[in-house]
């Protein structure tokens, strides 16, 4: 097949690692994949593994992009491209433009966010093919505004090959030498793009009451800060200072590669105040280590009924949750072993991939 993935996002976050996994799983499988993002992106060097005529520079800035769309079907036609599939809202009508003006191809669109689409998408991509949720909960939001037998659900899935614990003792010690954390002092770790909606903020408020109980403890927070001059990060860590913890936090802007800081953390907090899947929290999963998350839809669907989970803005119980895994080395192993074997077992890469290629086929031979 051959498969052109849509991804006008700017910057670097879990929808765009899914476009990456996607794109470089199917390749491997023998399909020609191809890729439009927009000239600004950040993250366009991790698609290097594609040949260079495959990646299509387009500046999609909003859903009404009919310049950009055309450009699209042009490029659909020239490389023969049988199926267009869009990842980011402002992208999906574009794709339905390009699609109808190119004659030769189908179009899919997933959606990675809970937040609805608006009603006016009901009729704009009324020529898509299918409509795919990444969790169970985006699922029942799509079908709300599309016909059932439109809308599938296919989870993340992640490279499990990544996540052996070979060198793990070796990355935890290397990790907190280099950062200056002692050798046995419980760490904490939370990862993901710092802005409000991922709680930061009531993780710092929670580490106020944890260091209470264990008063050992350090915190480790890694994400890129997207807003105006680095503005949050700044609030997040003049408030860990106004409660004297500034010692106790260590903050780190991104991290290619995500082994050492798995390793080298004892509990894994997901603080977020909405999240649709939640691939940070798969990674420590697959990684074999506990987690504590805020009861979002996605982190319900991916860890199940479980005491780790804790209510949404609730920096209280966060504490508490926390405590109870720092201070009980069994139920934190418990914890951790359940965690990596639900990973294995539900989120593959693989089963991700199966998913997505029998979808694809599904379509072309509606087509035929």
């Amino acid at each position: 097949m051959r498969v052109l993935q849509i991804s006008s996002a700017k910057t670097y976050g879990g929808g765009e690692r899914h476009v990456i996994d996607l794109s470089r799983g199917l390749q491997e499988r023998g399909h020609e994949v191809f890729a439009a993002v927009r000239p600004t992106c950040t993250w366009r060097k991790r698609l290097d593994f594609l040949p260079e005529e495959h990646v299509f520079e387009v500046s999609i800035r909003n859903s009404f992009g009919v310049l950009s769309a055309m450009r699209i079907a042009e490029f659909v036609r020239d490389n023969d491209i049988e199926l267009i599939h869009a990842h980011v809202a402002r992208d999906y009508v574009p794709a339905s433009i390009a699609c109808m003006a190119a004659k030769s191809s189908r179009y899919l669109v997933t959606r990675h966010v809970m937040f609805p689409l608006k009603p006016f998408n009901k009729f704009a991509l009324r020529n898509c093919a299918r409509f795919v949720g990444v969790s169970d909960a985006v699922g029942v939001e799509l079908r709300k505004l599309f016909a059932k037998e439109r809308v599938r659900v296919i989870p993340n899935g992640i490279d499990l090959g990544r996540y052996k614990a070979e060198s793990g003792h070796e990355k935890r010690a290397s990790f907190r030498e280099f950062h200056s954390i002692p050798a046995d002092a419980p760490l904490v770790g939370a990862l993901g793009e710092l802005k409000e909606q991922k709680g930061q903020r009531d993780l710092i408020l929670a580490a106020h009451e944890v260091l209470k109980e264990v008063p050992e403890a350090y915190f480790v927070i890694v994400g890129q800060d997207h807003s105006l001059d680095g503005r949050f990060r700044r609030e997040l860590k003049r408030l860990a200072s106004v409660m004297g913890m500034e010692e106790r936090f260590l903050w780190l802007d991104w991290l290619e590669d995500t082994s050492e800081f798995f390793a080298a953390i004892d509990l894994f907090v997901s603080p977020s105040h909405s999240e649709s899947f939640g691939l940070a929290i798969l990674e420590a999963m697959a990684f074999g280590v506990a987690v504590v998350a805020t009861e979002t839809e996605g982190a319900k669907e991916l860890l199940g009924e479980t005491e780790q989970l804790v209510p949404v803005r609730d920096p209280i119980k966060m504490s508490r949750a926390i405590v109870r895994y720092l201070t009980g080395d069994l139920a934190r192993m418990e914890a951790a072993a359940a965690a990596k074997l639900r990973a294995e077992q539900k989120y593959s890469l693989d089963k991700m991939l199966d998913a997505t290629e029998a979808l694809y086929r599904e379509i072309l031979a509606e087509k035929a």
